[in-house]
């Protein structure tokens, strides 16, 4: 395989890891899945981090993010045990 497929590919898995995260998030739900209001919260989440407050949101954000994959890491090894 040559070197650009390999790129495509990681790139192509990369961009499906995020868009697994919108889902996951409800995203899709809660915006009936309106593009344009996905795309205005994403531009919003970039300017905040780009603001003053960056710092604090990314700190925010990060340990709200990893509180959620925990506890699904939680709620999965309880599934294995039953």
């Amino acid at each position: 395989m040559r070197a650009w497929q390999v790129e495509r590919r990681k790139r192509t898995r990369h961009l499906i890891e995020l868009g697994g995260l919108v889902v996951k998030a409800g995203i899709v739900e809660l915006t009936n899945d309106d593009r344009a209001i996905v795309y205005g919260a994403l531009l919003w989440i970039a300017a905040k981090l780009q603001s003053d407050e960056g710092e604090n949101a990314r700190n925010l954000w990060t340990a709200k993010g990893r509180q959620a994959f925990d506890g699904e890491r939680r709620e999965e090894q309880m599934g294995q045990r039953t």
